[in-house]
Order: structure tokens, then sequence, then C-alpha cells
């Protein structure tokens, strides 16, 4: 096994210690301080490639929920613009000639306009669910590994 598919740091040897099974102590009493150094480095390195790794795909969910928030909104728009023309339409009909086509016109209008109404109002929501674009969770991990890391400096 090795320590990717164990999750543990893998074995460290170094020339101080004839003993191979000196370095692998699990115990950090026992170990040296060139071993301990190499310790924290392996860890250290990939504490911080694991918290990239979750901003990273926390920014990605985040970037595609603003994009479909924004598609959504786009979309609201644009059937704003029919609303629009199909309320001209119903002023020029109504003007006209006063006759049940410029109610329907109307009728059509308004309910285009709702439409867009509720896509901009779902699209807005999206957008802000996606905001703001800091990756939480991997500050949250950092802050949480920098105060294990002080606590433990501190004994």
């Amino acid at each position: 096994m090795t320590s990717q598919t164990t999750g543990q740091p893998a074995p460290v040897t170094s020339g101080a210690s004839p003993d191979p099974a000196a370095a692998r102590s699990p115990d950090p009493a026992a170990a040296t301080t060139g071993e301990l150094v190499q310790r924290l480095s392996t860890q250290l390195s990939e504490l911080v490639r694991s918290e990239l790794e979750l901003a990273r795909a926390e920014l990605t969910a985040k970037g595609k929920r603003a994009g479909m928030g924004a598609g959504l909104a786009g979309a609201g728009g644009v059937v704003a613009l029919f609303g629009v023309g199909a309320l001209i339409t119903a002023a020029i009909a109504g003007l006209a000639t006063v006759v049940p086509v410029w109610l329907s016109a109307l009728i059509v209008g308004v309910v285009l306009l709702v439409v867009a109404g509720l896509l901009a109002l779902v699209g807005r929501k999206r957008i802000a669910a996606a905001a703001p674009p800091v990756p939480e969770r991997a500050v949250q991990e950092v802050q949480r590994d920098v105060a294990t890391v002080k606590q433990a400096v501190q004994r």
C-alpha cells in the first residue's frame, strides 16, 4: 500500500539512522528532527494540495450556478422584449379599431411579461446563490488547519 491509498504519510528514511524500523516509527517522540521536518514537509504539501482541490471543486460548482442564473436572466430579458412587442401591437390595434383583437394582444403581452418577471426572479436567485465566488468550505478548512497547527505548536 502507498501513502495515497492509506491516507498515512509514506515511511521516511534518512541517512541518519541505520535502522530502517526506527525511521518508520509512527511515534514522533522517537523520530529525529530531520525525520520530523521531512514528515512536516510531506504532510504540509499533501494538505495544501487537498485544500487547493477542494477550492477548485467549490469554485467550479459556483461558476455553474452563476452561469445558469445568468442564462435564465437573459431568457427573461428576451421574453420581456416579446412582451413589449405584444403590448405595442395591442396599443396599435386598440387605436386602429375598437374590436377584441387589441384586447387579446393586451392579454398575451401581460402573460409574456409575467413569464419574463418569473424567469428574471429565478435567475436573480441563482446568481445570488452563487455569490460570492469564494471557496467557503476550503477557507474554513484552511482556518481549521491553521488553528490546529497553532494549538499543536503551543503544547
